[in-house]
Formats: C-alpha cells, structure tokens, sequence
C-alpha cells in the first residue's frame, strides 16, 4: 500500500526517522510539485470514474481541443 502523507516540515523530520526504523516500510520524501502533481491526477481519475458511472457529466474531445 501507498500513503502520500502532508506534514508540516518540524514534525516530518522526527516522523520520518520513526518510519525508516521499522523494517517492512520503505519511506522517501519527494518535491513539493510532485505530490501536487500526483494530488491531481488521482483527482482526474477519480473525475473519469465518476463520468463513467454517470453521476458527472464529461466534455467532448472537440470541446477539449478548443479549449487549448
């Protein structure tokens, strides 16, 4: 399982060095535009599942493309 967690930079320091110290988790900061990167395609996915389930309504491809 993967846990994207947002700590403020004083407490993820000591939580870290907790995480590191038990053998089955494997802990790794990455940059703050990674994980907005990240935050919003778990956003998009969780938009297209809705689409397909037909609680939102999607847009065309054209519309898409005019948009650019």
């Amino acid at each position: 399982m993967k846990v994207l967690l947002d700590i403020k930079d004083s407490k993820a320091t000591h939580l870290l060095e907790v995480l590191k110290g038990l053998s089955y988790v494997k802990a790794k900061t990455i940059s703050d535009k990674k994980a907005l990167l990240i935050e919003e395609i778990n956003e998009a996915v969780e938009e297209l599942k809705l689409v397909r389930q037909g609680k939102m309504k999607g847009i065309s491809a054209k519309h898409l493309l005019d948009e650019l």
